[in-house]
């Protein structure tokens, strides 16, 4: 049965059907997904206007409130996948998710609510009034936590849970299907982050916080419901053992085996492999690991049938690889790193696009916060650009298929990132003196004469940028970690963007302590006339710079990747 005659079956199949999983089944998976985006960035893009109107907050507090929130969404899903993975599932875990994140969402929608907000005094009679009350700002805070945990029981599992419904198609080799359902899964993300960039914040600064905060919550009310309508008919894999604990008994293993004497010739030692390993002998590169997979007595180590008996204490030559490779791909992921922290600077452009003017038309005006969706318009632009026209146009010019390597895409876009930071420093100094010019220094809610287009450079070369590095590097980690840690190769963006988060907040906390002087304004002062915002991303620019010198000199010791050595071997060949 080929592939369409499949989909064909399996489309025309009764929902209410006694067979689990199959096609039938993703629409409520990626709805679920959608839904539960558009929320989530609904309320995330316009979120530092809402802090720093209601509840008094100076920019950088702001920022760094949002930092940490990023941060948090952004790793609570690997906690996710490792509890989905080795304890409840992933059914349940993103059942979990929807519940936390609409309990959250709740909880920060009761804040637009004048009692939540008001300053004490306005209740009591007293004669020191502090704008907010430690209650409240609790309220807040544990708001912003739950739709984290929400956040981390969805999006760690909905993926993989899709591609579970489709293991159990007739032809488990019709692998074309599955392909569709990731391309649709990533066009549903994208698709619905732009929706939430532009109507949800429309409705946002047009009709108010309350109704815009509530419109989340009825969105993540469908995605709960959309997912749980299905539920008779998903396919409910049991949880297996985590790949990090095969990785945690690498590290044990080795540690316990220390006092093993390494041989320089391979077949001196017995390794301990599993049948069929296409890895009878570890590599020599950190070859402490080694000891971890060498028997020392088979009649002690192993079992009748071949199993070790102590995982940790004797491991496969195929775990102590995944060990190896992961620890290798390391300095890659940790250069591509600084870049989200250019990505992350979200809020503060939002700040510098409120005070300016963001018509279209003479009664049409841009909210600030959509400003921001230029860039994946272009995300999604490019790379359709990219795969369309400029590659096969590439090709059938010089008459042979031609493909960008995946190192060189990451690099041209660490350095696209550090462009992009220049251009946002160059718009910032020409929109403050604008400011200072108009004379409104002490007016940062003023609207200035000068069009937001002006951020436009930053934004096209940031979406471009994003199209190259982020895309490339998760090709990059899928094909070189090896295909049992392709959850981990799925999770390493993630980790990024959370470091990535923490270390914006680190910056830009130590930025206004440095900067702030007597009787001068720090550079992310909250009146951004004021401060120097163009100082501070001359700054990250400059450490983007530095950073891309430090992705050359990973990429040069990184050697060959697989790519690289397959394209080596096919033109020996040739």
């Amino acid at each position: 049965m080929d592939c369409s005659s499949e989909q064909r079956q399996m489309i025309t199949e009764p929902l209410l059907s006694n067979g689990k999983g199959g096609i039938r089944t993703i629409p409520f998976i990626l709805a679920n997904e959608a839904f539960e985006r558009l929320a989530s960035f609904g309320l995330s893009t316009n979120m530092i206007m809402y802090l720093t109107r209601e509840y008094d907050m100076d920019a950088a507090q702001g920022a760094q409130l949002l930092f940490l929130f990023s941060s948090a969404t952004n790793f609570t899903p690997i906690l996710g996948a490792v509890l989905a993975d080795s304890y409840v599932g992933r059914y349940r875990m993103i059942g979990f998710g929807c519940m936390a994140s609409l309990l959250g969402m709740v909880l920060l929608w009761l804040t637009t609510f004048p009692e939540a907000r008001q300053p004490l005094c306005v209740h009591f009679s007293t004669h020191s009034c502090n704008s907010r009350s430690t209650l409240q700002l609790v309220h807040l805070y544990t708001a912003f936590g739950f739709m984290a945990i929400g956040a981390g029981g969805i999006r760690s599992s909905s993926l993989a849970f899709g591609a579970d419904q489709l293991s159990i198609t007739h032809n488990l080799q019709c692998a074309r299907i599955r392909e569709s359902f990731f391309r649709w899964y990533y066009v549903t993300v994208v698709a619905s982050v732009f929706v939430a960039m532009t109507c949800v914040v429309y409705i946002q600064e047009n009709m108010g916080w309350m109704v815009g905060f509530g419109v989340p919550v009825v969105l993540m009310i469908l995605s709960a419901l959309s997912f749980s309508l299905a539920s008779p008919f998903y396919v409910k894999s049991k949880p297996k053992a985590s790949w990090i604990t095969g990785l945690a008994q690498v590290v044990v293993a080795s540690f316990r085996n220390r006092s093993v004497e390494l041989s320089t010739q391979a077949t001196v030692e017995v390794r301990y492999h599993t049948t069929g390993s296409m890895l009878p002998v570890p590599s020599k590169r950190l070859r402490f690991f080694n000891k971890a997979c060498i028997v020392g007595n088979p009649q002690v180590d192993v079992t009748p049938d071949g199993n070790a008996l102590d995982p940790w204490s004797l491991c496969t030559v195929d775990q102590v690889e995944d060990l190896k490779t992961l620890i290798k791909v390391i300095p890659i992921w940790s250069s591509g790193m600084l870049m989200f922290v250019n990505v992350s600077q979200g809020s503060f452009i939002v700040l510098q696009a409120s005070t300016m003017d963001r018509h279209i038309t003479s009664k049409f005006e841009i909210p600030a916060a959509t400003f921001l969706s230029f860039a994946v318009l272009v995300i999604v632009l490019w790379v359709a650009l990219y795969d369309r026209i400029i590659i096969p146009l590439v090709s059938k010019i010089k008459g042979q298929p031609v493909r960008l390597g995946l190192k060189k895409r990451m690099g041209i876009g660490i350095l696209l990132s550090t462009t992009s930071m220049a251009a946002l420093a160059i718009a910032e100094s020409v929109r403050r003196e604008t400011a200072i010019k108009e004379g409104f220094s002490d007016r940062p809610d003023a609207g200035l004469h000068i069009s937001t287009f002006l951020l436009l450079p930053f934004l096209a070369l940031s979406g471009v940028a994003e199209a190259f590095t982020p895309i490339g590097q998760n090709e990059f980690f899928y094909t070189e970690l090896p295909k049992s840690m392709s959850s981990v190769a799925s999770t390493l963006n993630g980790i990024g963007m959370s470091v990535a988060s923490l270390v914006s907040s680190f910056i830009v906390r130590a930025v206004r302590d440095l900067t702030t002087v007597e009787g001068q304004e720090s550079w992310v002062s909250s009146n951004i006339n004021k401060g120097h915002y163009d100082y501070y991303y001359w700054l990250l620019a400059s450490l983007s710079l530095v950073n891309f010198l430090y992705y050359l000199v990973c990429s040069k010791s990184y050697g060959p990747s697989m790519e690289e050595q397959r394209n080596i071997l096919a033109d020996e060949s040739y």
